[in-house]
């Protein structure tokens, strides 16, 4: 499981979490991590000072030994037995056990480190994390800091959003995709350019007076539902569907199915009485 290291700003909050006081689940509370994350942070610095802790970590990155071990010989062999279609896990088996992980061997690839092309691994470096080029949005609030209410579903009105778009060459129409967390009521509705996904979103909050939350990216699974509900659209529109011909009423079929979740009913159905208990 991977693990996201503690940022400079989560460092001066725990330093001033701690003047004030609070318990280590407090803090963790606060700042969504586990509270043995925040126990192990402190442990290293018992007089927690965040500027210090940040330092150290930063020289401890730049000390990595991971970088010192590949040394020339190294990495003719380890460029010798990739080409020989050896994976990674295969080399550091047969000869570098104990010495390096072979996730090391693939950081060094992607790196440039040792000068082969992707292609010389079996996926050809498709497991590879994806890099975003359609530049960044300036997240405000990450999903972690949902209310209990919302994560658990106990409250209704809370939506969570997507696009799903057209087949690659197809148009660049896309559908933006929201769904109702209590009812799993859906919608799909067709916009002509996907370009940079939500990058309103401020004027959006301003607009309506909630706040927004923002799933870490390729962390889709942290929005569940309307992930599950985008796999039920494509049953219905496969990959390769161009969503400029789709009428808009044809987006609406997931709807009328009955589901497990919801003791059988369907989500039209729970979302009509949802709405008309706010009468």
């Amino acid at each position: 499981m991977s693990y996201i290291h503690l940022t400079t700003t989560e460092r001066v909050k725990i330093e001033t979490y701690l003047e004030l006081g609070m318990s280590i689940r407090s803090i963790a509370r606060r700042l969504g991590r586990q509270p043995s994350t925040v126990s192990r942070e402190i442990r290293r610095d018992p007089d927690y000072v965040a500027e210090r802790v940040q330092k150290r970590y930063e020289k401890a990155r730049t000390n990595c030994g991971a970088k010192t071990k590949l040394e020339d010989t190294m990495r003719r062999t380890i460029v010798e037995k990739l080409r020989a279609t050896w994976s990674p896990e295969q080399i550091v088996g047969r000869l570098y056990t104990g010495k390096i992980a072979f996730s090391t061997i693939y950081r060094w690839i992607y790196a440039g480190r040792i000068d082969v092309p992707v292609t010389v691994l079996r996926q050809k470096g498709k497991r590879q994390k994806p890099t975003e080029t359609r530049g960044r949005i300036n997240i405000g609030l990450s999903i972690s800091q949902r209310p209990p209410e919302v994560r658990g579903r106990r409250t209704f009105g809370h939506w969570e959003l997507d696009t799903v778009v057209s087949g690659r060459g197809k148009s660049k129409a896309c559908v933006a995709t929201f769904i109702e967390r209590k009812s799993r009521f859906y919608l799909a509705l067709p916009i002509a350019d996907r370009g940079k996904e939500f990058s309103g979103h401020e004027r959006i909050q301003a607009s309506l007076g909630v706040p927004m939350y923002f799933a870490d990216p390729y962390a889709s699974w942290r929005r569940g539902s309307n992930e599950n509900a985008n796999g039920l659209l494509r049953e219905f529109f496969p990959k390769g569907t161009d969503f400029a011909q789709v009428a808009h009423d044809e987006l609406a079929k997931i709807n009328g199915r009955p589901r497990k979740c919801l003791n059988w009913k369907t989500a039209h159905e729970v979302f009509t009485e949802e709405v008309l208990r706010l009468i």
